[in-house]
């Protein structure tokens, strides 16, 4: 049984050396050559309307606000000032999305962004991101790249296309620290020993972003109320929950494999489904030596299970936020291909870890 283990961690290290490593760096130069287009663009922006300041910068050797969701598709977030006189407002009404509304009527003219205000007083996402799609298309025609990027058509979100080859979704958001959102409250859960309060705090300290885009659990049936709303996201806190161990090789490892082999038809995974498994295999597995490198084999297989029975019962629950669910509006067929799919993957390298040579 050892022997079994160890012989896929060796083959598993292995992939990682050559295949995720090498699929890294492609996606690092790509991601350099779309934020110097998307760069300019929002500088043109910029010039155009002052409020849209751009905040993407590279620090440590990645883009700050700059997410991954697969080798050829990125959001990057805008992160917007002076949220002040807005109360965050989270009912559960709305899984997944919050509103902001003005703490006190009188403070309607104080806000930078008075103009996208309605009339019951919620600072409208909808509309602050259909002035920013009319600013973007604007600035597309203006700015130095404009021979190799165009609008993506069709859409309220502000989607760019760059040389026919990679989609950026560039999403104006606000940065909340210093509070914790009441629909993630239950989080962390009392009878779970990870991550330990130490991490707990950093995490929360971390906070959450407010994002201008479509939500996933409103699914095209969207009120005026609900269009006015703001999509949750804890990228950081996220992050910052996989560190440590071989956490954030299983991870790799993961996202490897599904752009190689899980990139199917009606998209039913991205990145973002593996990230949000492994958060759930670290509950699972509360302990560090758990995540110790010999273990990345035990890991690996029993997140690939764990997909394999979320994709079954069409169902994969947000890490924070459980109410929301991450395949709502996939395709059913989608879903049982890649069941069907992940099931021959984990078995081909459970039964035969020299496989991943060819994998």
């Amino acid at each position: 049984m050892i022997a079994a283990q160890a012989k896929l961690v060796y083959h598993l290290n292995k992939y990682y050396n050559e295949k995720c490593q090498s699929r890294k760096a492609a996606i690092s130069k790509t991601i350099r050559e779309v934020c110097k287009v998307v760069s300019d663009v929002l500088k043109e922006v910029e010039v155009q309307e002052p409020r849209f300041i751009s905040s993407l910068s590279e620090m440590d050797n990645r883009f700050e606000g700059l997410e991954v969701i697969s080798p050829t598709e990125f959001e990057v977030v805008l992160y917007l000032n002076q949220m002040g006189v807005f109360n965050f407002v989270d009912d559960g009404s709305l899984p997944g999305c919050a509103v902001l509304k003005l703490s006190d009527g009188r403070k309607r003219s104080m806000s930078l962004w008075v103009e996208f205000i309605t009339a019951s007083g919620y600072l409208s996402a909808r509309k602050i991101r259909s002035r920013f799609q009319t600013l973007v298309a604007q600035a597309v025609d203006k700015c130095s790249y404009r021979d190799v990027v165009k609008m993506v058509a069709d859409t309220s979100e502000v989607k760019l296309r760059i040389r026919d080859r990679y989609v950026v979704q560039i999403t104006p958001a606000f940065k909340c620290t210093g509070i914790w959102p009441r629909s993630a409250a239950h989080w962390p859960l009392p009878h779970i020993p990870w991550p330990g309060p130490n991490r707990v705090a950093e995490v929360k300290a971390e906070g959450f972003n407010l994002l201008s885009k479509e939500c996933y659990s409103l699914n095209g049936k969207q009120s005026s109320a609900e269009s006015d709303a703001w999509v949750l996201q804890f990228a950081e806190a996220e992050n910052r929950l996989i560190l440590g161990g071989c956490r954030k090789k299983c991870l790799s490892v993961l996202k490897t494999l599904r752009d190689r082999h899980l990139e199917l038809p009606g998209t039913p995974l991205n990145n973002y489904h593996m990230k949000t498994l492994v958060s759930y295999e670290c509950e699972k597995h509360p302990r560090e030596s758990d995540w110790d490198e010999n273990c990345l084999g035990d890991r690996l297989n029993g997140i690939l299970l764990q997909l394999i029975s979320c994709l079954q019962c069409r169902r994969c629950p947000h890490y924070f936020l459980p109410n929301l669910d991450l395949f709502q509006g996939k395709p059913h067929s989608s879903l049982e291909n890649a069941a069907k799919q992940t099931w021959r993957l984990a078995r081909e390298i459970l039964t035969n870890p020299k496989s991943l040579e060819k994998l």
